[in-house]
C-alpha cells in the first residue's frame, strides 16, 4: 500500500461547484445546496481505503461536533468502481450506514470533480469559507496507520474552531497521506 500526499491546491481558490448523487438518499445534491451556512468541509474518501477506515470515527465525530455551528460537512468518493467494487455506490451505502454519517456521501462518476479539486489521495480534507474561498486544505491530523498517534483531528479541528473564533487559519498547514484516488485514466496518476 503506497501512500501519497495531497496537492495542496492554492489557498484562496473558490470551490469548483459540482451536482453529484448522494448514495444514501440516490438523489443529486449540489454544492450550494449542501454548504454550511458558517464553511464548508469538503472531504475525498472511500469504502476499501485503510487511511479512510482509520480516520472513519473521528470524521464523523468531527461533523457532529461542529454542524451545530453551521458548518456544514460533504464526502465525496472518486475512485474507478469498476477495478475497485468496494467503492460502488451500493457499499458507499453501506459503509455510511455502519458509521452513522452525518453528511452525504456523494458518488463523482466521471472522476471531474476530484479533478478540480485537485485531490489525489483519500483522504483529502478542504476547508472554504462562507464565499466558498479554500481557508484550509490538508491533513486530518498526525495519526497515521501504525505510528501510535491517536485519531483526534487535531488540524482539521483547530481550523475549524479558528474560524469560530473569528481567526485567521494558519498558513501551516501539512498535505494529508493516504491511498491514491483510483483514476479510469493513466493521465492522472502520479508519477511514480
Amino acid at each position: 500500500m503506497a501512500a501519497i500526499s495531497s496537492n495542496m491546491l492554492p489557498l484562496g481558490t473558490e470551490a469548483p461547484d459540482f451536482s453529484l448523487m448522494n448514495a444514501i438518499t440516490d438523489k443529486r445534491c449540489s454544492l450550494q445546496e449542501l454548504k454550511g451556512d458558517r464553511d464548508t468541509v469538503i472531504m475525498f474518501i472511500c469504502n476499501h481505503c485503510p487511511f479512510v477506515k482509520h480516520v472513519n470515527e473521528e470524521l464523523v465525530r468531527i461533523a457532529n461536533d461542529y454542524r451545530v455551528s453551521g458548518f456544514g460537512f460533504i464526502a465525496i468518493m472518486s475512485n474507478d468502481v469498476i477495478a475497485y467494487p468496494d467503492d460502488h455506490p451500493d457499499q458507499m451505502y453501506k459503509t455510511a450506514r455502519k458509521y452513522h454519517y452525518p453528511f452525504p456521501y456523494l458518488f463523482d462518476q466521471t472522476q471531474e470533480v476530484a479533478k478540480a479539486y485537485k485531490a489525489a489521495c483519500t483522504p483529502d480534507f478542504y476547508l472554504f469559507d462562507t464565499d466558498l474561498k479554500l481557508i484550509y486544505r490538508g491533513q486530518l491530523d498526525d495519526s497515521r496507520l501504525g505510528n501510535g498517534i491517536p485519531v483526534n483531528g487535531r488540524d482539521l479541528r483547530e481550523a475549524l474552531d479558528a474560524v469560530l473564533n473569528n481567526r485567521k487559519v494558519t498558513d501551516h498547514q501539512k498535505p494529508s497521506i493516504g491511498c491514491s484516488i483510483k483514476w479510469k485514466d493513466d493521465k492522472f496518476k502520479p508519477a511514480s
